[in-house]
């Protein structure tokens, strides 16, 4: 059977200069890894035996707390299966548990002041924490007032993916292919230069990408130049660089007049193992 190296995906906090790398891989295997975008140093967090979810999952703007949903199929445990957390960040032990038992939305966003809303029904919860605060979708900021994805018409297989983006500073482009669910977006980055992101939510997915996968090019001008990065797996623009993932890598790079040019490895992710980790608290 065919390797894949691990799927990377990060989560930057607006506020602060740390970040979340979620690492998948192999199969139902997960680990999280704080960034310290500063001077970019990596730090483990935990392994689970599960499939975390990273478009349902969010940084709080301070760096401080995670949210993820995750499923190992379980059915009969006391977390149903499938649940959503809310952790230090970068741990995975709860400090607020609810049990989910589906895969109809879950996970959540965090609001600026640090509070957060669930996506979906959840069960009675197994614990809660007084550190997070808990407040309805209605409440939240996140939803640009009192709206959600109505403001973005058939965006709805996304779900809080295309929230949490439009929140963190990418414009929302629409649907791109009516045929497997696949949208646009956009982020200004230097000298004329664009990122944009193209999410898929296709349920025959390519081998080695699950349904909900990404690529990525740059764009230079209305009409311009474009440059596919079809192997980026996840991208962002953190503030005056480019930071983008493939190959179970995390690179780093700078816009240039021609593209993108000073290319940095950061961190390769393609060695770690599953270590059983207790967290700090």
């Amino acid at each position: 059977m065919k390797s894949f190296p691990p799927r990377l995906h990060a989560l930057l906090a607006s506020q602060s200069r740390h970040a979340v790398v979620i690492r998948r891989g192999p199969a139902k295997t997960s680990c999280t890894l704080l960034w310290d975008r500063s001077n970019d140093e990596f730090r483990i967090g935990q392994w689970m035996r599960g499939r975390i979810h990273e478009r349902n999952c969010d940084l709080s703007a301070d760096g401080k707390y995670f949210i993820y949903f995750v499923l190992n199929g379980k059915w009969e445990t006391e977390v149903k299966g499938a649940w959503t957390a809310i952790s230090r960040a970068p741990y995975l032990k709860a400090l607020s548990l609810y049990p989910k038992g589906d895969c109809w939305g879950g996970g959540g966003l965090f609001s600026e002041d640090g509070s957060f809303w669930l996506d979906g029904g959840h069960d009675e919860p197994l614990s809660v924490s007084d550190l997070v605060r808990r407040i309805s979708r209605e409440q939240s900021g996140l939803c640009f007032g009192s709206s959600s994805l109505g403001s973005y018409p058939g965006a709805e297989p996304l779900g809080t993916y295309a929230l949490r983006l439009v929140r963190d500073g990418w414009t929302f482009e629409g649907k791109l292919e009516s045929s497997n669910h696949t949208f646009g977006f956009r982020k200004l980055g230097q000298f004329g230069w664009t990122l944009r992101k193209i999410a898929h939510a296709n349920f025959s997915p390519n081998p080695g990408k699950g349904c909900y996968w990404d690529e990525h090019e740059l764009v230079h001008g209305e009409e311009g130049m474009r440059i596919r990065c079809d192997h980026w797996e996840w991208a962002d623009v953190d503030r005056n660089r480019l930071v983008w993932a493939t190959d179970g890598k995390l690179f780093a790079g700078q816009f240039g007049q021609s593209g993108m040019a000073g290319e940095l490895l950061l961190h390769d992710f393609n060695a770690m193992k599953f270590t059983a980790i207790k967290a700090p608290y």
